[in-house]
């Protein structure tokens, strides 16, 4: 999970994530997310939230460490979701982590 959580950082940094469930949310909706990567500990109703309209826009979810891990690694609070708007970043990091089921 260290080089997932390598790539978020990457990511953040350089501005081709979003991060929180409605930052993904609006992105998913408006087609910009290559794949989001769900915290392994997520409320259910975030799990809700994102996984559903992910599905529908046929985005690969991702399961990802625990929200504080991710939240640590952007320097943030817990992240439940982090949405990815670069198809090669998103690519990297499918092959990283395993799909979420």
């Amino acid at each position: 999970m260290s080089g997932l959580l390598g790539l978020l950082g990457l990511g953040y940094r350089g501005r081709r994530v979003v991060i929180g469930v409605e930052a993904v949310r609006a992105e998913l909706q408006a087609g910009k997310c290559w794949c989001v990567v769900m915290a392994q500990d997520a409320s259910p109703r975030a799990v809700e939230k994102v996984v559903r309209l992910a599905a529908a826009k046929q985005v690969p979810l991702v399961s990802g460490p625990g929200a504080d891990a991710i939240g640590a690694q952007l320097g943030k609070p817990p992240v439940m979701a982090v949405g990815v708007r670069d198809r090669a970043l998103a690519d990297g990091i499918r092959r990283l982590a395993p799909a979420r089921s």
